[in-house]
């Protein structure tokens, strides 16, 4: 993966129900979407697909990073009543 500190969203391709696909998200998102696919127990593009699958008529690069944002959100709402 390229680093990129400037912000920049980073391309990378994703196989969704046998289609590839190319997903651009910035470094922070795809590290926290590798993070919440491994703490499924789950392939990356087995996650992508759950996510496309839900998604609507939003971008799949939006709909991932709203889940990212609300897999965190949940894990401190756990955090706070615990």
């Amino acid at each position: 993966m390229t680093d990129r500190p400037d912000g920049r969203p980073v391309k990378h391709s994703l196989t969704l129900r046998g289609h590839r696909t190319s997903v651009s998200l910035e470094r922070e998102f795809w590290d926290a979407f590798r993070q919440m696919a491994a703490m499924r127990g789950l392939a990356l593009n087995a996650l992508a697909a759950r996510i496309d699958a839900n998604r609507g008529d939003v971008g799949l690069a939006s709909a991932i990073r709203v889940a990212v944002l609300r897999d965190l959100q949940d894990q401190i709402s756990v955090q706070r009543d615990c």
